[in-house]
């Protein structure tokens, strides 16, 4: 695959490396009735995209001291690390690492409003080539790296910062409708994976996965701006 000069690539973590929104739902409806609350499907819809501070808050309440949202958020990412840690290869989205490969050269950047601990188990724990996926990026930051977390620009403005890249000359690759704003927002270019949502309202492309074929004539298709 042949990448424009000049461009950057930036990805999103949950629905576009791997596809873990079922097994967030799983671990969030899980934990949440721990403590008596059962996670209906607005709830669920709530959650993608979203920093794990402002779901424990949406889900348990406002009420919460600082130490007690990161302590429950911490808890139910643990219990999803050990509920998808068994099937992570099999849950990797399609035709992902393939593509990693092929932009061998092409500075690629990773951000979620992920919490570390999360980011770091995909990243470490999945082999290409015997490879670690981390070692394909130059850049990871985290939600809890940036003040304002999607749709805010921030974390977008701040991958394409340290790739030292104009945001305009970068493509994201997003799964939410939050992330989606978060990109649009920073000013980038965007492909949005249809593995959460199947309709996107503002995307340059919109693919099923990696394999999708429309996709290497789409970047193909892409110029540095100014």
């Amino acid at each position: 695959m042949i990448i424009q000069p000049g461009l950057a690539l930036i990805f999103d973590l949950d629905g576009v490396i791997v596809d873990s929104n079922p097994t967030h739902r799983d671990a969030w409806a899980a934990y949440n009735r721990r403590f008596g609350i059962e996670t209906d499907e607005a709830m669920q819809q709530r959650m993608y995209g979203r920093r794990n501070d402002e779901i424990v808050r949406d889900f348990f309440g406002p009420g919460l001291s600082a130490s007690e949202v990161i302590a429950h958020g911490a808890a139910k990412e643990a219990l999803f690390r050990v509920m998808i840690g068994p099937r992570l290869a099999e849950s990797l989205v399609p035709g992902v690492t393939q593509f990693l490969q092929d932009c061998s050269g092409t500075p690629l950047g990773l951000a979620s409003n992920a919490e570390r601990p999360n980011i770091d188990f995909v990243i470490d724990g999945v082999l290409i080539g015997g490879v670690p996926l981390r070692s394909f990026f130059r850049v990871v930051v985290d939600g809890q790296q940036v003040t304002h977390p999607k749709p805010h620009p921030e974390i977008y403005l701040r991958v394409a910062g340290l790739l030292r890249t104009n945001p305009a000359n970068c493509v994201v690759f997003e799964d939410s409708h939050m992330g989606v704003a978060a990109a649009r927002a920073a000013g980038a270019r965007v492909v949005g994976l249809q593995t959460t949502h199947q309709r996107f309202q503002d995307v340059d492309l919109a693919i099923d996965d990696f394999q999708s074929p429309e996709l290497e004539a789409w970047l193909r298709s892409q110029r540095k701006r100014g």
